[in-house]
């Protein structure tokens, strides 16, 4: 859904028709999309040109418009890049569609439990956990609910790093957003493969305990150190970057 909502053509015909239900409630979707994929393109940036040489991109889906090892490699093309993903299909896509250069490695893997994907063999092998590495969760966290425990699984995560380590997060809400068209995507959703779980300021801010939040802080998508790309004002979510202490 999301691809589609990027315009992309690696989605099938029930991401279109979901994301088309979607599109009826909030048109605004897929501009908000981009400002969330253009988010993406200014945090790897920046923690690359902070001297990170490591990503793990945990919930990354089907490689879409933009993609971290393209975008980290523009600053440094040394980098190592790790995707993970739970879903199979989107794994088997991502091995078919990225490259095979040796720093690019596509992994199955499920956030919900983080022991589990950091000992991963590929994680293992790919990510030196001795040295900085820039976790990113983006616009994946909403897809997992209180009971899953999401904040544990990012502490635990966050603990695995070394101090200096990134952690990178854009998520969605609904503050300020009215409660009948909310409701209605969410029960799209909630007849797809995962829930959609936004979660208020204050809720999102937690992930990022233990860590300090670059300047401006957690803000709306948009407004994170915007760099002279067309702005979109329209953000249905929150972003940050974080330095683990």
């Amino acid at each position: 859904m999301y691809d589609y909502y990027l315009g992309g053509c690696h989605n099938f015909a029930a991401d279109r028709a979901a994301a088309e239900q979607i599109l009826r409630i909030f048109p605004d979707t897929g501009i908000a999309a981009q400002a969330n994929r253009h988010f993406l393109r200014r945090a790897v940036r920046h923690a690359a040109e902070l001297g990170v040489r490591q990503f793990l991109d945990i919930g990354a889906g089907l490689p879409t418009q933009g993609n971290v090892h393209e975008i980290v490699r523009q600053v440094a093309p040394d980098s190592t890049v790790v995707y993970v993903d739970y879903d199979e299909v989107a794994v088997t896509h991502a091995r078919r569609l990225l490259p095979a250069d040796g720093r690019t490695t596509v992994v199955h893997g499920d956030l919900r439990r983080p022991d589990e994907l950091l000992a991963h063999p590929d994680v293992r092998t790919a990510i030196d956990l001795d040295r900085p590495v820039a976790v990113l969760l983006v616009a994946v966290l909403h897809f997992v609910t209180d009971a899953e425990q999401p904040w544990a699984a990012v502490a635990r995560l966050r603990d695995a790093t070394v101090p200096g380590s990134p952690l990178v997060v854009s998520h969605l809400t609904t503050d300020g957003a009215p409660p009948l068209p909310t409701r209605q995507g969410q029960a799209v959703y909630r007849r797809s493969s995962a829930p959609l779980v936004p979660r208020p300021h204050a809720d999102v801010l937690r992930f990022f305990d233990g860590y300090d939040l670059v300047d401006p802080g957690l803000v709306r998508v948009a407004e994170w150190r915007p760099d002279g790309e067309p702005r979109e004002r329209i953000s249905h979510g929150y972003a940050g970057m974080g330095l683990r202490r």
